[in-house]
Order: structure tokens, then C-alpha cells, then sequence
């Protein structure tokens, strides 16, 4: 039997700058349930379900009716949460699953047939991400912006909020790539990936992510033409509500 690929999108209530952030009115419908649509445009996936700890959140997407589940509240983060939605939902240990976060509600749905590509392709391969080649300056020194760089084979040597790779001489130049916060990983790496302690490189950047690279773990990834919005604050919703109704930024 060939694999599914479940897209579970972790959510979370509580949060420092925008509190109640994934039911947040956008154009007449809680931000959430923007992402789990687009995520059932993608041509690959089989199904898809929100993981939160938070009853509001399960209620509201039961009643657009979408798929939730309900998770623990004492997750240190997403990757966990959807560890234990993977349980509740007796995934196959071949199967796929995308983690897509829920305060993306632009990114294009195609960007998750393009994350799993390597793992449909390649059944020895654990995991993969997306990666963006970067068009604005201010992004190659900012820590919210995330670098990697890579090998020949797409495979991540590093990733970073410094800037990578720095560039010594002054006639050179690099191209430099973020990292796009879409994963796919095979189910039983996921359950491996949950249960290795935490890294040195890890704690220091605060990148889950290292985690993987510092355990000797490989992470393929793919290069995808289209940025995303995220949403953190009420003032980015807004940028967002007037992108969707053709306001301009």
C-alpha cells in the first residue's frame, strides 16, 4: 500500500503578542480555517487535521468541518504536538506527514507537493524542507530570518540566524537562502526525531531543526519559488487581509 501523506497543522491559543491568533477574523473566517483549506488543495495530500490543546480552537474547526485533535498542553513545541496527533491518528510508520504552521494562511498549496517530492521519490530519505532564496537585503542579517546553507545533493549542512555563508572578500558574492518553515517527515522518523534529547547547537540558536543535523540525521531540501506571509502580530493580519482582498501591501 503506498503512503499518505497527512498534512497536521499544530495551533496554539496562548501566545505573548497576538493571543487568540489562529481564530482571528480574516475576511469572515478564523485564520485557521484558511490554512487547513489550502492545505486540501495540495494534489498530494490524503487528509489533513488540526492538533491543539485549546477547546476553542477544536471546537471552531469541527464547525467548519475540518478534522481536530486534541493534544497535550505540556508540548515544548509544534514537532512534539504532532507526535502525539500521529498516535491518536494510528498513521502508518511509511506514511507522510507535513507540519504546516497555522499562522501562514498565504502560502501556496503546491508548496507542500513540492516539500513531500523528495520522500515520494526516495524511501530512504527521513525528512525534508523548503528553502527560499532570499530577494530582500534586510533578511540576510536578520535572526528572524533563518539561513541555510547546503551541500550538492540539497542535503542542509547548517542552519542559522547569523549569516550564512559569510562572505570574507569584497568581490564575491552569494546567493542566500531562508528557511521556509514546512516540513515533511516519514512517520517513523518522526516518533526517532521526538525522542532524541536536546542539542548543544540546538539550545544555542533555538532551532529544532539542528537537532536532527547534530545526531548524524540527514535533511533534504528543496528549493521553492514562493515566499510566505506569516502572521505574528494583529498589524501582519491586516497586511494579509488586504493582500486576499487585492488592497495591496
Amino acid at each position: 500500500m503506498s503512503a499518505q501523506v497527512v498534512c497536521i497543522i499544530p495551533s496554539r491559543y496562548e501566545s505573548s503578542r497576538f493571543p487568540g491568533k489562529p481564530l482571528a477574523d480574516l475576511c469572515g473566517k478564523p485564520m485557521i480555517r484558511h490554512v487547513y483549506e489550502r492545505v486540501l488543495r495540495a494534489k498530494t495530500v490524503s487528509s489533513a487535521a488540526v492538533a491543539t490543546d485549546d477547546e476553542r480552537i477544536f471546537r471552531a474547526v469541527q464547525d467548519f468541518g475540518g478534522r481536530a485533535v486534541m493534544t497535550s498542553p505540556r508540548h515544548r513545541s509544534g514537532t512534539d504536538r504532532i507526535a502525539e496527533a500521529v498516535e491518536i491518528l494510528d498513521l502508518k510508520d511509511a506514511d507522510i506527514i507535513v507540519n504546516i504552521q497555522g499562522d501562514q494562511p498565504l502560502f501556496e498549496p503546491s508548496q507542500v507537493d513540492e516539500v513531500v517530492g523528495p520522500l515520494l521519490e526516495d524511501a530512504t530519505l527521513p525528512m525534508s524542507t523548503l528553502i527560499y532564496r532570499i530577494v530582500r537585503d534586510e533578511e540576510i542579517a536578520h535572526p528572524n530570518a533563518v539561513k541555510v546553507v547546503f551541500d550538492e545533493r540539497y542535503f542542509a549542512l547548517y542552519f542559522s540566524r547569523a549569516t550564512i555563508p559569510f562572505v570574507r572578500d569584497g568581490d564575491k558574492r552569494a546567493d542566500y537562502f531562508k528557511h521556509h518553515g514546512i516540513y515533511a517527515y516519514r512517520r517513523d522518523f518522526l516518533r526517532t526525531f521526538t525522542s532524541l534529547p536536546e542539542g548543544i547547537l540546538e539550545r544555542l540558536e533555538v532551532l529544532e531543526q539542528l537537532r536532527v543535523l547534530e545526531h548524524g540525521y540527514r535533511i533534504r531540501v528543496v528549493i521553492t519559488p514562493h515566499d510566505s506571509v506569516e502572521v505574528d502580530t494583529p498589524q501582519e493580519l491586516e497586511r494579509v487581509r488586504r493582500l486576499i482582498t487585492g488592497e495591496g501591501i
